[in-house]
């Protein structure tokens, strides 16, 4: 994107060099801040479902799971909230809208791919073209191979949960669509394990991590969009300024609209290459399985993560349970 005159602040001058998400479900929040995608997840889902003026998306799922019946009723129900949510969603982002498989199936690849062919088939049904929905996984070995069958399929996926190299160069071999490596999370590991108190953004590790995968990415010319994910503070998503997408809550998009030009570029495809120093490698599931385990906090965070995702993925289904 070229700088336009119609910059008037730190969000706006970021939107002429980056991809804007919106990590909410709250759709006022994402009509406010014109991002160019949206995101759902069970933790967003449960949140924007317990909002008042959403109540009739709630109510449409329910009903829709009654008719399945059965045993089936609520994962019917759970994967028509998702869908209603995505659909709402893309009436007002211009281009994608990501609908996340469940946590549980991480590592199942066949259930996996069953589940991402489902919910496209439900986006169709709605009249949603598969062109604009991005299926998130879990960033597993199992994750990147389901990923990879999908991709044949015209079926794009958001890996979700990404904290190692091993993870950002399997998804880059396999040919997926879109990472998101989870900025916050690293920064939240590195904290509590050298004492700190925090970092300046140069010398976060959450913002390293990014910087060096975007660079190992554009050296070798592997085409997976880089999205930075996951944010402590603001000064995190200023330091990615220039990365192919930033996935923001809206308290840090607040922010940026409230803050003064210029906004610096700090992520170049021209001058990334130069700044990545690594040879090219390549992971069979073997090297990955080892490459991966020899990177503690990549470990321990997938671990967490894929539980902290079932566990709000369980909430959700206690509260629509009850309904049905």
């Amino acid at each position: 994107m070229s700088a336009t005159a119609t910059q008037t602040n730190a969000l706006e001058s970021l939107k002429t060099m980056t991809t804007v998400v919106a990590d909410t479900g709250d759709f006022e929040s994402i009509k406010a801040y014109k991002p160019t995608d949206g995101t759902t997840n069970p933790s967003l889902i449960y949140a924007a479902s317990q909002i008042p003026a959403y109540k009739h998306l709630v109510d449409e799922a329910v009903a829709f799971g009654r008719k399945a019946g059965g045993a089936a009723a609520l994962n019917e129900a759970i994967d028509k909230l998702f869908i209603l949510f995505g659909c709402e969603i893309l009436k007002i982002v211009p281009r994608f809208v990501s609908t996340e498989v469940d946590a549980r199936m991480s590592f199942d690849a066949e259930a996996m791919i069953a589940k991402a062919r489902k919910l496209i088939a439900m986006y169709e049904a709605m009249g949603i073209k598969r062109d604009r929905v991005l299926i998130k996984l879990s960033t597993t070995w199992e994750g990147v191979q389901a990923a990879s069958v999908l991709a044949r399929e015209s079926i794009r996926c958001n890996m979700t949960l990404l904290f190692s190299f091993a993870q950002a160069v399997a998804c880059a071999e396999a040919g997926v669509y879109l990472i998101s490596p989870f900025v916050g999370r690293i920064y939240d590991w590195y904290k509590a394990k050298e004492k700190r108190d925090g970092y300046p953004a140069e010398e976060d590790p959450g913002v390293l991590s990014v910087r060096r995968i975007y660079a190992y990415y554009k050296k070798y010319g592997h085409k997976t969009v880089v999205m930075g994910a996951s944010f402590r503070n603001v000064d995190e998503v200023k330091a990615l300024a220039g990365c192919d997408a930033l996935t923001i809550a809206p308290k840090f998009l607040e922010e940026l609209k409230s803050q003064a030009l210029p906004l610096q570029r700090k992520l170049d495809p021209a001058t990334a290459p130069g700044l990545c120093k690594e040879s090219k490698i390549h992971l069979d599931e073997k090297a990955f399985r080892w490459l991966h385990n020899e990177d503690a906090m990549a470990t321990e965070k997938l671990a967490e993560g894929i539980r902290s995702f079932t566990v709000d993925t369980i909430k959700l289904e206690e509260a629509v349970k009850k309904m049905l």
